[in-house]
């Protein structure tokens, strides 16, 4: 394959890999508005308690395990060599989802009581099945990344999710209509992420048989090697997919126990955790979009990487920064200032509004942390990435009960975003030269905070008066939502176009930039001419 040619199949694959996640992590967030408004805040609190194993377990198979195991069978010197890879993975994921499924079985009324709830037994046992399909998966879309082949990954990301949205959904909605325990319903519902995988694998099923093929069964070959990456580089690469989910995990464990502890009735805390979770979707939303937009210029990073071409990498680098802290910032600040009507819309009142604004500081700083851990990895720094992931889930562990015994639910807030504050320093303090230019551009921040300042300014000041004359009804959260991010909107673009915020180059790389800069190019000459 040519270099032109190979560029040209990792940009389109890449283009096809951002597109299918986006697509998914969409669906992902967003199913759990209905299901919300469906099940109430008990039901969802029973749901999102067990939802971050599910949640680990597969984002290991999605994202976390393919790329390493892309990169390993890249890495093999020939075909022959890539399968027996395949297969030696194959057999050690086996082996592990194995421990992992009977420990979730076994341990299941032992999590359940730590988690502050005997009866989330079931469901944790609901969510064990889905582990058993993760090595299939996981090594069929690495196996298949590896050969620059996105299609299968897409196929299965997309599908995976459509199934298991639409039966948590049916499931939910079949719940209400008779009457089923919040419990009952917990558990059918973790069964969709089974029935997702289940339909998810059917793409990789050819490639067990191959694998046999390919492989001469009197081969002999070391597990040691290959086995010793898996629990390092793999774990690794896995663990930081899955920060966000772990502290979940973590809040999973604390949070329901402190508000106990502080005196609240059971019922009412499994109430204020379920409310406290709404959280997370909207999180979830803002951070991929941020992340997606600077995800279009991997594929240059790599290509710089790999033509050694330290200047390029250092431009693409400090322009993937900029991107998605700009995006990053603004769906931040736009949540917190429009949060009561937002919460409104979403989940029919605007209860904890200002502890899931404080939660949604978590946007910028997984964004920067994505980000910051994809160039360190990128150019061997996996050192300081564990040092600092290991650093926010012991402050998150250490801090959130004691946080919400003094500040009540927002204290989990707070503890969030804490842990993510303490990862982002670290990685900040460890940076190398070649990509610490982005922290002492003073024009770019005051251009940025001048921008997001005056659209702070203008939302909140809709939110005020919206507060003021009118109850915050539905239908008026509604209008206040599509103005305040409407009007917010053509502010801090028309103030990130004016000031110069992003360069031509950025704004052409992002969905609609080009447009956007040629519109304000030809108003600005229309200007001057007159």
């Amino acid at each position: 394959m040519s270099d032109n040619k190979e560029v040209t199949t990792i940009m389109r694959g890449a283009l096809i890999l951002s597109l299918s996640s986006l697509i998914a992590k969409i669906l992902s967030a967003f199913y759990r508005i209905p299901f919300e408004n469906l099940v109430g805040n008990i039901g969802f609190y029973v749901y999102q308690q067990v939802y971050p194993l599910y949640g680990i377990g597969m984002t290991f198979a999605l994202s976390g395990l393919p790329v390493f195991i892309s990169k390993v069978t890249v890495e093999a010197h020939d075909e022959r060599a890539q399968w027996r890879t395949a297969q030696q993975l194959l057999v050690l994921l086996s082996g592990g989802s194995l421990l992992i499924f009977g420990g979730l079985m076994g341990l299941a009324p032992t999590l359940a009581l730590h988690m502050g709830d005997r009866q989330l037994t079931v469901i944790i046992r609901s969510v064990a099945w889905m582990i058993l399909l993760m090595p299939i998966l996981a090594v069929g879309r690495g196996f298949y990344q590896g050969k620059l082949n996105m299609v299968p990954t897409a196929i299965s990301q997309v599908s995976e999710q459509v199934v298991r949205v639409g039966v948590i959904v049916g499931v939910a909605y079949y719940s209400v209509q008779h009457h089923w325990s919040v419990y009952r319903m917990g558990a059918g519902a973790m069964l969709g992420a089974t029935i997702g995988a289940i339909v998810a694998s059917l793409v990789f099923l050819p490639l067990g048989p191959k694998i046999s093929k390919k492989v001469k069964k009197q081969q002999r070959f070391s597990y040691r090697i290959l086995t010793k990456r898996l629990l390092t580089e793999g774990l690794v690469i896995c663990l930081f997919a899955a920060l966000m989910l772990i502290l979940q995990l973590v809040d999973s464990f604390t949070v329901k126990q402190a508000l106990v502890a502080n005196g609240m009735p059971d019922l009412v805390a499994k109430a204020v955790k379920g409310n406290y979770d709404r959280a997370q979707p909207l999180v979830q939303v803002g951070t991929v979009l941020a992340v997606s937009f600077s995800a279009t210029l991997l594929p240059s990073l790599s290509k710089a990487l790999a033509k050694r071409d330290m200047e390029a990498f250092r431009a693409v680098s400090q322009s993937l920064i900029r991107i998605s802290v700009t995006v990053g910032v603004a769906a931040t600040v736009g949540l917190i200032t429009l949060m009561p009507a937002i919460n409104t819309v979403l989940f029919k009142d605007a209860v904890l509004s200002t502890t899931l604004a404080i939660y949604c500081l978590s946007i910028v700083l997984v964004t920067l942390i994505t980000n910051y851990n994809a160039l360190l990895q990128s150019i061997d720094r996996v050192q300081v990435t564990v040092v600092s992931f290991l650093a926010g889930v012991m402050v998150k562990l250490l801090t959130n009960t004691i946080l919400i015994r003094w500040l009540g639910i927002s204290g989990a807030s707070w503890g969030t975003v804490l842990a993510l504050t303490v990862t982002l320093v670290i990685m900040l303090l460890q940076l190398p030269p070649l990509v610490q230019h982005l922290l002492y551009d003073y024009r770019f921040w005051k251009k940025l905070c001048l921008a997001v300042g005056i659209m702070a300014g203008v939302t909140v000041s809709l939110m005020v008066v919206v507060q003021h004359y009118l109850q915050l009804t539905r239908l008026v959260a509604i209008g206040t939502t599509a103005s305040g991010v409407i009007l917010g909107g053509l502010i801090f673009i028309g103030l990130s176009l004016e000031t110069g915020l992003l360069t031509q180059a950025e704004w052409q790389s992002l969905p609609g930039g080009t447009w956007l800069w040629t519109l304000w190019h030809n108003i600005r000459k229309k200007r001057s001419e007159q």
